[in-house]
């Protein structure tokens, strides 16, 4: 784990709060969710979007489970594109559309090697923004209860995060910076 980075529990895992540039001011990274995804196959660049969501009440919903939480996206809330390959792309889509292909993908054989060995996908993060470049990591959870955290591609943590089920979250400053880029 980072310097200035403490582990807080939460009903979806522990999730990691961090010790912004402004000493002694600690955050929570931001729930984010894929808003969408638009894919041009013509192009070589392909868009992906996150949209700011927090948690709903589940109200009368009869699947809701004891425990469970649900996310609805917040009314001004904020959002940025992320610019990925046409594979990733359609990675990504093939994972929200529930498409079964015959040979598994990077993102499967991640997910496959994760589970292999004990341990448990628990969130993806987006941590950084350097020169108009995202980027990420996992955060998972051995068998042995230890957080360790990989550095990934956010188009490839995305494509896994949604494959599993995963929260995806964005550091705060890396919104600020995101939405200094937009305007």
């Amino acid at each position: 784990m980072r310097a200035g980075a403490v582990q807080a529990g939460a009903g979806l895992g522990t999730l990691l709060v961090r010790q912004s540039r402004a000493a002694g001011v600690w955050q929570m990274p931001v729930r984010m969710e894929l808003s969408r995804i638009l894919i041009r196959e013509l192009n070589d660049v392909q868009i992906i979007e996150l949209r700011e969501v927090a948690p709903v009440d589940a109200g009368d919903d009869p699947d809701a489970r004891p425990g469970d939480q649900h996310f609805s996206q917040v009314e001004g809330g904020r959002s940025f594109p992320i610019v990925i390959g046409l594979p990733e792309a359609l990675a990504i889509e093939r994972r929200l559309r529930g498409i079964q292909i015959k040979r598994p993908q990077t993102h499967d054989l991640l997910a496959s090697v994760i589970t292999s060995l004990g341990g448990k996908l628990i969130s993806i993060c987006i941590n950084d923004l350097a020169e108009h470049t995202f980027f990420a990591e996992l955060n998972i959870r051995t068998k042995a209860g230890e957080l360790i955290k990989v550095d990934a591609r956010p188009s490839d943590a995305i494509a896994l995060g949604i494959a599993e089920g995963v929260p995806v979250l964005v550091e705060e400053h890396v919104l600020r910076a995101a939405q200094s880029d937009k305007e």
